[in-house]
């Protein structure tokens, strides 16, 4: 898909693209040049590390959609690959 960028920088991402990247009004995006591309992503989240019994859990630090388990497999799986990149 091609979209045009206005005189004052804005970009309309095509419904499709915002559907399949999971992207929705109001959510921080974080966005970066990285080999000469423009990405576009959700920005992560912060969160603190809290003990629950034996166990250390990530507890988001502000309020925001709660996460599906398709998301979370995703999530996984893209730290998983990151990890194995040289």
């Amino acid at each position: 898909m091609i979209a045009t960028m206005d005189k004052a920088g804005r970009i309309v991402i095509p419904k499709a693209i915002r559907t399949r990247a999971g992207l929705e009004a109001g959510v921080p995006l974080e966005i970066r040049v990285r080999d000469g591309r423009v990405e576009i992503e959700p920005a992560p989240r912060r969160i603190e590390l809290k003990e629950h019994g034996p166990l250390l859990i990530a507890e988001a630090v502000e309020d925001g959609p709660i996460l599906t388990a398709d998301e979370v497999r995703r999530a996984i799986e893209d730290l998983r690959t990151r990890s194995t990149e040289p």
